[in-house]
This record gives C-alpha cells, sequence and structure tokens, in this order.
C-alpha cells in the first residue's frame, strides 16, 4: 500500500509532463510590436476617415443642394462642430487603445485554457446527448 501511495505522485507528474501543451493565442497577435503596429494603423485609418467629404451627401439627405462651402464639408469638420479639442482628445483616446489591448490580449492568454476545458467539456456534453438519440433505423413496434 505504501508504494503505490508513494508512485501516485510520480504518475501524476509524468501525467501532467505528457498534457497538452497551455493554449495561447499565436505570438504573432500576442507580439507588443504588433499592438503597436495596429495602433499606429487605427491612427491613419482615423485620420483619413476624418477627411471624408460629407457636406453634399449630408445636404442631399436634407433634401436641399449644397453650398459651395458645404461640399468641402468633412466628418473632422462635423465632429469639432462640437468640441474643438476632438482632434486631440481622438489621438489620446486611440493612444490609450495600445496598453488596453496589451492587457486584453493577456487576459485571453490566461482564460484561453479554461475556455478550451469548457469546450471540450460541452462537446463531450453534446456527444453524449447524441449517443442517447434513438436511432431512427431501429423498427417500431
Amino acid at each position: 500500500m505504501r508504494k503505490i501511495l508513494f508512485a501516485f505522485p510520480l504518475f501524476a507528474l509524468s501525467a501532467a509532463a505528457t498534457a497538452q501543451p497551455v493554449p495561447q493565442l499565436p505570438p504573432e497577435l500576442a507580439d507588443p510590436a504588433t499592438i503597436h503596429q495596429l495602433t499606429g494603423a487605427l491612427q491613419q485609418l482615423t485620420h483619413a476617415l476624418m477627411n471624408v467629404r460629407v457636406g453634399e451627401a449630408r445636404a442631399a439627405l436634407e433634401g436641399r443642394d449644397a453650398s459651395p462651402r458645404e461640399r468641402n464639408q468633412t466628418i473632422g469638420d462635423l465632429a469639432r462642430r462640437d468640441d474643438p479639442n476632438f482632434e486631440r482628445h481622438m489621438h489620446q483616446q486611440i493612444a490609450a487603445i495600445e496598453p488596453q489591448a496589451q492587457r486584453g490580449v493577456q487576459a485571453v492568454n490566461r482564460a484561453l485554457p479554461a475556455i478550451m476545458q469548457s469546450l471540450d467539456d460541452a462537446e463531450r456534453a453534446v456527444d453524449r446527448a447524441v449517443a442517447n438519440l434513438p436511432d431512427p433505423t431501429y423498427p417500431r413496434r
């Protein structure tokens, strides 16, 4: 009996050593440099969207012709109308996204093993439920 109790931790350790690796997001996604590049791309994309001309479309939706000044009106112009510091605030918010995204990736990596375990459990439960379904080809009485 003592030999079995002594051997049990060794079996547990060997089982842990042969277990599947801990699931993680691909390193390309978890790399801080990638997140930094995405944040930079988001800054550029936002800048481009702020320069989209919408004056004529706005006038058309209101059922009228656009004035010469309205034709060049952009999304950024409309946003600055309500907040003169709109661009500075927008760039600050985008800059704040980078550390939040890095924390989010870390949180996903920490949660991924539990998520995968839950999905495996759900798969086994569905398999058990399907296995207990009656066979449709079985003759009825």
